[in-house]
């Protein structure tokens, strides 16, 4: 009879957790000058360019640009695009846009990964709605990452954030379903991949230094998505609205570390 050994999100020492954090923060510092400069007329291939240089000016490499193929320093995805939109020249965000930026960056060999999403001016009462909605959802989901939970209660914990808000702001948001967090560490996408939907108490435990990337996404309308010619940009199968919100995180016996802060 063989020793039973218990499945659990990888785990990383101390030390180990402030490398990670401190690429976290070269992110969180790109993701905030691009919010910044995100105002209408401006393109996203301008946003991308400022992020890339903000993050090798800190001494740290993009993690998106060249991964299997994508040309882009950041993943910059307007209105139904939901995750993967190339910077492009000719794409030129709008007042009343709603631009989701996803970032990475490696430091040291270690992975940070976050991404926000942007207003850009004033936005229609239900985008804004669905905007908070999902960074109301990403929160409720960190919570859950504590040493003795397990992967599903972090799922469990945005499914039900999901409902709870559309009761909130009386409008029906959708979580993509082909979509979800990642284990994250030496590179960018690691095992166990996280769903934004499930059933609490299921999947590996969650244990002192386990880190996740956890990113829910939520829509005004379809959960499916469709992906373009491109191989990359991918929409919501019915065009509605989407957003993106994400955070690395680790468990720690003091609660939640969020590695990615964006420190104003």
């Amino acid at each position: 009879m063989g020793l039973f050994t218990r499945h659990i999100v990888p785990t990383r020492t101390p030390g180990e957790l402030d490398a990670m954090e401190a690429a976290g923060r070269i992110v969180g510092k790109a993701l905030l000058a691009v919010q910044a400069a995100a105002v209408p007329g401006v393109s996203t291939l301008e946003l991308d360019t400022l992020a890339e240089s903000v993050i090798r000016d800190a001494g740290a490499v993009p993690s998106f640009k060249g991964y299997e193929g994508f040309p882009g320093t950041i993943c910059a995805s307007l209105n139904e695009v939901v995750v993967h939109g190339i910077p492009r020249a000719n794409i030129i965000v709008k007042e009343g846009d709603l631009l989701s930026v996803d970032c990475g960056a490696i430091l040291d060999g270690w992975h940070g990964d976050s991404a926000i999403t942007v207003e850009i001016g004033k936005v229609a009462p239900d985008v804004a709605a669905l905007n908070a909605a999902t960074r109301e959802v990403l929160n409720a989901g960190i919570a859950q990452m504590v040493p003795g939970n397990r992967l599903g209660d972090i799922s469990h914990a945005i499914e039900n954030a999901t409902k709870k808000a559309s009761r909130h702001y009386g409008y029906s948001f959708a979580i993509i379903k082909e979509f979800g967090g990642h284990g994250i560490g030496r590179e960018m996408h690691m095992d166990p991949y996280l769903p934004n939907e499930g059933r609490a108490h299921r999947g590996p435990y969650i244990e002192e230094g386990s880190v996740m990337a956890i990113e829910p996404m939520l829509t005004l309308g379809s959960p499916w998505t469709v992906e373009l010619s491109d191989q990359w940009t991918t929409i919501t199968d019915d065009e509605s609205c989407a957003a993106h919100w994400e955070h690395t995180v680790a468990a720690t016996s003091d609660g939640p570390r969020i590695l990615t802060a964006r420190e104003q």
